[in-house]
């Protein structure tokens, strides 16, 4: 029997002796982030797929999957051999989880109509819209006090006890205090006396702290409670070194164990309480003996607009990174020695390891060569790892968590002759990229109206992609940071000046090939008119863009200006701070189209 089969063996004698009909493991840790500690990882551990989004359903019979269009391919593979079934949201035919269940059930004539989730891995509004889809769906209940992983999972992963470090002011611009006296400001208004903080990166931000709980993610396990009068970090008093400690007094936060965070709740004295039903798991929310304010939590939007420190230390950031950059496309460019997936990763990662301030990198690298770039979330293993070949795309998409910035680019790359279906997925790519950072736009726009702008070129064409085109970034905190977004689905979440956010459009062919092109931007002011005030893109990312690949006659003359423009600019600031050779290599790739 394989691994995955014993694990659903052992799940469903647990579900047997609790009665129940199914149950549901969604990718949530209890802080609802998208990349999670190893300890809470149970939709990998019971499915063996560990894509970053996805949900797991098992009944006594049977089991699926759900996940998006980035993960389709990886899912399809990594579900191979066990009884997982892969439901494709978004596409037509797929059903919910709430109709699959329905379905199946009644196929087995299962008289139980109870399924579980862990409430402390699921938020307040997920639970809360599952309870309403199961009872819609078949007349099912919804039971939420059940970790079943505690009692199947050998040898499980500990909550991870890793030290929090202080995050200088110098980096952060703001104080501590200032963060809370806005946050305890904006409550004020949205008639709240005091809110409960569950999302591990406004954590961070909000006390100047960072850490290594999260792979990639410089975030530390914890919660935060603020009352008019108090703030209370719960955390495990182990990760406090006593500097941190010195440094919470000083500010005047307390500290309580993390397991104690519910008691905090019911000792809360103050008339009623702001939590975010979206961040908050469904455990705490029923233990909030107060008056809920249930809306979005202030701070999700206030750490997105950068203060001027911030935004200096994303361009020093960005900096580093493109010299990293353009010493590794040079070396990939003219080093003979043969090349897989995973080598290329090792040499990216050195080069950036060596510019000052570097800590991590900011997410797995992406490296796809050939069919591998139509993977959207590709990531290679030694079993998939496959040598580069001179012809064909590779894309190659990686960042890195600098102490003065996060980065986050894309680069699809020529490694030698291309067929005419590989140059005008790139080039209808590399037109919607340039749109997108061609826009001006009035201050409040949501992203979904600019979305468009990436996707017209490549529509004409019959050709698509389902992720979306951009997402926010953190100052040396999470690479992926909302709620704004370019998104073709509605997000109302207004752009503001100051936001970070990525424009990343794609197009990938199964089997085939792909392409991506992606650049972090900086919203900024454009000009005001009787009509408001405007705003436009600066491209923070300092790094060339592969002219090969480039179906000249498909681009507008605006899209070959604003290139050759962007690649003057990546010159002027990269060239001075590398050798000769380098600065060569990098003329002739920032040459005029």
């Amino acid at each position: 029997m394989n691994t995955i089969q014993q694990r659903l063996e052992d799940l469903r004698e647990v579900m047997r002796r609790e009665h129940l009909a199914a149950f549901i493991f969604p990718s949530t840790d209890p802080h609802q982030g998208e990349y999670v500690p190893d300890h809470w990882k149970g939709r990998e551990f019971i499915s063996g797929f560990n894509g970053s989004a996805g949900t797991a359903v098992v009944t006594m019979d049977s089991a699926a999957l759900w996940t998006d269009s980035r993960y389709f391919l990886a899912a399809e593979e990594q579900l191979k051999g066990t009884e997982f079934q892969l439901m494709k949201l978004k596409i037509e035919g797929t059903p919910t989880i709430a109709q699959w269940l329905n379905s199946q059930l009644s196929i087995t004539n299962c008289q139980l109509t109870e399924v579980g989730i862990d409430g402390w891995c699921s938020s307040a509004a997920s639970v809360k819209d599952l309870i309403a889809d199961l009872r819609k769906e078949g007349g099912l209940t919804l039971r939420t006090n059940l970790d079943p992983l505690k009692l199947i999972w050998r040898n499980r992963p500990a909550i991870p006890e890793n030290p929090v470090e202080i995050y200088l002011i110098e980096y952060a611009g703001e104080t501590t205090a200032s963060k809370i006296a806005r946050i305890r400001k904006a409550l004020r208004e949205k008639h709240a006396d005091g809110m409960l903080m569950s999302a591990l990166d406004d954590i961070a931000w909000t006390l100047n702290l960072r850490g290594t709980d999260v792979h990639c993610n410089p975030v530390f396990v914890s919660y935060l409670l603020i009352s008019s009068k108090d703030v209370t970090l719960y955390i495990n008093k182990v990760k406090l070194t006593p500097e941190v400690s010195a440094y919470l007094q000083q500010e005047g936060i307390k500290v309580d164990d993390y397991e104690n965070v519910v008691r905090g709740l019911k000792d809360y004295f103050e008339y009623n309480i702001l939590v975010d039903p979206d961040e908050v798991n469904y455990a705490l929310y029923q233990a909030v003996t107060r008056e809920k304010v249930e809306e979005e939590s202030p701070v999700k939007r206030m750490k997105t607009v950068k203060n001027a420190t911030e935004i200096a230390g994303f361009k020093s950031a960005m900096l580093k990174d493109g010299i990293a950059m353009v010493k590794f496309l040079k070396w990939l460019d003219e080093s003979p020695e043969p090349k897989t997936e995973m080598s290329i990763d090792r040499k990216l990662t050195a080069l950036r390891s060596e510019q000052p301030l570097y800590r991590d990198i900011s997410f797995d690298t992406i490296a796809g060569y050939g069919a591998h770039a139509a993977i959207v979330h590709y990531e290679a293993t030694p079993e998939t790892d496959i040598p580069l070949e001179p012809h064909g795309l590779l894309l190659l998409d990686s960042g890195a968590q600098y102490l003065d910035g996060t980065t986050d680019i894309t680069r699809t790359i020529a490694l030698g002759p291309l067929t005419d279906e590989e140059k005008l997925i790139y080039t209808l790519v590399l037109k919607g990229h340039i749109q997108i950072e061609l826009c001006k736009f009035p201050s409040g726009a949501s992203g979904t109206q600019i979305d468009i702008l990436a996707r017209a070129a490549m529509w004409r064409e019959g050709l698509n992609y389902l992720h979306g085109t951009g997402h926010g970034v953190g100052t040396y905190l999470n690479v992926h940071e909302g709620p704004h977004q370019f998104r073709m689905e509605w997000k109302p979440a207004p752009l503001v000046e100051g936001m970070t956010i990525t424009d990343e459009p794609g197009i990938y062919l199964a089997g085939r090939c792909g392409a991506r092109t992606e650049n972090t931007l900086l919203i900024t002011a454009y000009k005001e008119t009787e009509f408001g005030k405007f705003l436009q893109f600066e491209p923070l990312t300092l790094c060339p863009i592969d002219k090969r690949p480039i179906i000249r006659e498909r681009m507008l003359q605006e899209e070959i200006d604003w290139l050759n423009d962007y690649h003057q600019t990546v010159y002027d600031q990269l060239s001075p701070h590398l050798d000769a050779g380098e600065a060569e290599w990098l003329r002739q790739a920032c040459s005029p189209l």
